[in-house]
């Protein structure tokens, strides 16, 4: 996969938004330039996660961007998405990968660097790293600077850092050669989610061409 479709990665949350306003709020992130969008519905039946994930295709599609379901393989074939991200919990990915065929998206979290060899080998296209600082988003146990580090020189795979990333706190991992942020409650509850998303990917650029200061 192109790892530039993860430089700024929208994963979704409608927890405090209508469905109107959710999906007004998608629309405007894929309009101000995020790369890429996970639909990541925990409490949802699959009935409702079908109509809902069809509804943020027909907006991904529109900007011709990939659109991720996060763990629901059977949605993300049924609504033909760019393809899934599975987490520690979920099927081993080599199965995950049997089950979407080749020419699907893989991503996988991963909090260590065995994790990560293990998903490289299986079959993944990209990492998921975090949470790299607290979030109010899930309850997630933290990844060490020196983690990520570690997983970042030791594997090939592009790599995606999420977990209370903002404009200050991306900060700490510039230089660090990761392929993009995954952002969740900072762009889906922003007073101006088009403003903010043109923000974050200044940070982006700035992150990836080593201009930010680092507190490492």
């Amino acid at each position: 996969m192109n790892p530039d479709y993860l430089e700024l990665y929208l994963v979704t949350d409608r927890r405090k938004l209508s469905d109107e306003e959710f999906l007004i709020r998608v629309e405007q992130a894929c309009t101000a330039g995020v790369t890429v969008v996970q639909l990541r519905e925990k409490e949802v039946t699959t009935a409702d996660f079908y109509q809902l994930a069809l509804k943020v295709k027909a907006i991904t599609d529109r900007y011709k961007l990939p659109l991720i379901i996060n763990d629901r393989i059977d949605i993300c074939l049924a609504v033909d998405a760019a393809g899934v991200h599975i987490g520690d919990d979920e099927l081993p990915v080599w199965k995950a990968r049997e089950l979407i065929g080749s020419d699907k998206i893989l991503g996988v979290s991963a909090k260590t660097v065995e994790r990560s060899l293990i998903a490289q080998s299986e079959g993944a296209n990209y990492l998921g790293v975090g949470a790299i600082f607290p979030t109010q988003t899930k309850e997630s146990t933290l990844v060490p600077l020196e983690e990520v580090r570690a997983i970042v020189e030791q594997t090939d795979l592009p790599i995606v850092a999420i977990g209370g990333i903002n404009e200050t706190t991306i900060q700490t991992i510039s230089g660090m050669e990761v392929s993009g942020v995954a952002i969740v409650s900072e762009i889906m509850y922003a007073k101006s989610v088009s403003q903010k998303v043109v923000d974050l990917k200044s940070c982006v650029k700035k992150m990836k061409e080593g201009e930010l200061n680092e507190y490492q």
